[in-house]
């Protein structure tokens, strides 16, 4: 499985990898959701992979959501319990495990966002403390080997900081011929961020493969994973579930999945 790195666009291929995700080995890593765009599937994403890192690779798994729109808990049923309490976790006043919520799924955390998010990026200008998400996270890294970060869709000091704490990058894309133009700006973005920004993978979101644009997106970019279309997908939103835990047998639930495993067998590489 072949993750780009830098400016490359080529991801590697999914064709050969079981839906069940490999046992890696211990230690922890962080997995940033980013777009630059809203609405590209970036919040479903987060849900359905920490998910798949809980349930299927049966890993203590935190989904921290850093979207001010506080989708990530929405989808397990969640909100947050004040107003103002990311800021000072942020500002060390409160530690983050004071606000982490169990799921209703063995070894998933969520840790939800709160309208403090809003400021967080004048915040962390503010202390001048340019690591202090890494530093939050490997912290957090001693009661969890998987952490997802759900990343607000722009580029300020807070998603500088999530891409400096990251392992690995997902970049959910909507299938069309510019995909890979955006996917190039992602990554110009985060490289400009960082010296050695981690490695980024463009997956295509939403693929419908009966439209000739999303088909064309496909074509083009044949070794980019994807995820596909689906009600299933949708009515998670409904049930407050991620889709694996009502539909497994789904195509959506599945792709999850292979996306998943490619993810963990990468961070085995990396070790």
């Amino acid at each position: 499985m072949g993750f780009p790195g830098g400016a490359s666009r080529k991801g590697g291929p999914l064709s050969d990898v079981e839906p069940q995700p490999p046992k890696a080995p211990h230690g922890g890593a962080t997995i940033a959701i980013y777009s630059v765009k809203g609405g590209v599937g970036k919040t479903t994403f987060a849900a359905n992979l920490a998910w798949c890192s809980a349930v299927a690779g049966e890993r203590p798994t935190l989904l921290w959501d850093l979207d001010a729109a506080g989708g990530s808990a929405f989808l397990y049923g969640l909100e947050p319990q004040d107003t103002q309490l990311a800021e000072e976790v942020f500002a060390r006043e409160r530690p983050a495990t004071r606000l982490i919520q169990k799921t209703a799924f063995a070894g998933l955390d969520v840790l939800p966002a709160d309208e403090s998010i809003r400021s967080l990026d004048a915040q962390l200008a503010r202390i001048g403390k340019r690591k202090r998400l890494a530093r939050l996270t490997e912290e957090l890294s001693a009661d969890y080997s998987r952490i997802i970060l759900d990343c607000p869709p722009v580029m300020n000091e807070l998603s500088a900081q999530i891409v400096r704490a990251a392992d690995l990058v997902i970049v959910p894309l909507p299938p069309s011929p510019l995909s890979a133009r955006a996917f190039d700006l992602v990554v110009r973005e985060i490289a400009g961020n960082t010296k050695r920004h981690p490695p980024i993978l463009p997956v295509l979101s939403m693929l419908d493969m009966r439209r000739a644009l999303h088909k064309q997106a496909q074509e083009t970019n044949p070794n980019w994973p994807s995820i596909p279309y689906a009600s299933a997908v949708e009515q998670g939103a409904v049930h407050r579930q991620p889709v694996g835990a009502f539909a497994p047998q789904s195509a959506a639930a599945l792709a999850f999945q292979r996306l998943w495993t490619a993810i963990e067998k990468k961070l085995q590489e990396r070790r």
